[in-house]
């Protein structure tokens, strides 16, 4: 059982001294909205703020060692409450079994807490039903919706909270993580901590993902085969893009690292700002692309990567991005001919 802590936190120390801030003044909201990028620790920070709420200690930090920190920690908790989507969403019943239970006093301590995860999946009718609640909240509850946009939640949902941002990561505080939890190289971690952008979570996930890496060597392998305008490359890309289309992002972004780090590699050489540094002889063997070239490249991933969020044509976007790389082959051709 793991114990939910601030200090088995990585970062967002602003975000926990100003909450820290809050409990020792008394100053407390019924109502936050945590936001920030996906798994970056939004989660982490309210679990551990909420069992704080609970303690018995009434400290700026939980105490572990009450009765209620120790029920906390094993989800076991009568005044904890711990709302998610049913699946896409966060439905109506949902809802209105939060504002049934907030018509009753604690059971154990002075405070009822509430967590709802991903809020922004509330339908408009979970959320216009969990509005009054917002609106006179009991003195005795604190709600604490996370979200990874506010977007989709109502401007007056928004209006009735604290809003807490919380900011990706930096990277040499993932990197140490991964090198002292996860067991990674220096070199790993660093590779890692750059996909990861700025997510503790996603660097997890990919510590522990070969089938990531195996994508990643794949893609690299592509972008070599196309630049050299291999005829099998070119062939077998056209399935490889296709196969992998739900991991179009993660590729996309393999490719823009590479093309950073060649136009790093050209302008500087070998320097620790590289991330693909376990590639070094691939990349220097790519030195002869210009660098308006590179640039080149590195907008058409990015607008590839924009027009497939916008829902255009998949195979379209990915065809213009593949033949804008090849296009490096047939200059090199016709300098090579002047």
């Amino acid at each position: 059982m793991n114990t939910i802590d601030f200090n088995n936190i990585i970062g967002h120390e602003d975000v926990i001294e100003n909450l820290k801030k809050a409990l020792k003044k008394e100053n407390i909201s019924h109502s936050y909205l945590f936001v920030g990028s996906e798994a970056i620790g939004k989660k982490a920070v309210a679990l551990a703020f909420a069992k704080t709420l609970l303690c018995e200690k009434g400290g700026l930090e939980p105490c572990n060692q009450c009765i209620s920190c120790k029920k906390f920690d094993s989800s076991n908790h009568p005044d904890f409450y711990y709302i998610e989507p049913d699946g896409d969403l966060i439905r109506k019943p949902q809802i209105e079994d939060i504002i049934k239970s907030t018509f009753t006093m604690p059971l154990e301590g002075k405070r009822k807490v509430y967590i709802i995860d991903d809020s922004f999946k509330m339908n408009t009718q979970s959320q216009n039903a969990f509005l009054k609640t917002l609106e006179e909240p009991p003195s005795y509850v604190n709600i604490i919706l996370i979200s990874t946009s506010s977007k989709n939640l109502l401007p007056t949902i928004i209006s009735r909270c604290e809003i807490i941002k919380f900011s990706p990561l930096e990277n040499d505080k993932i990197m140490s993580f991964l090198i002292d939890k996860c067991n990674k190289t220096r070199e790993e971690a660093k590779f890692i901590s750059s996909y990861s952008k700025g997510s503790i979570g996603r660097a997890i996930e990919l510590s522990n993902d070969n089938e990531f890496l195996s994508l990643r060597d794949s893609t690299i392998n592509i972008i070599d085969g196309l630049l050299k305008g291999n005829e099998l490359k070119v062939i077998s890309s056209l399935g490889f893009f296709d196969d992998n289309q739900d991991s179009y992002e993660e590729i996309l972004d393999i490719i823009l690292y590479w093309f950073r780090d060649l136009y790093i590699y050209i302008e500087l050489g070998d320097n620790d700002l590289i991330v693909n540094r376990d590639k070094m002889e691939l990349l220097s063997n790519q030195t002869y692309l210009s660098r308006s070239k590179i640039n080149d490249i590195i907008e058409s991933v990015l607008v590839t990567k924009e027009n497939i969020q916008k829902k255009v044509n998949y195979q379209l976007s990915i065809e213009t991005m593949r033949l804008k790389i090849q296009e490096v082959k047939n200059d090199n051709s016709c300098r090579s001919k002047i």
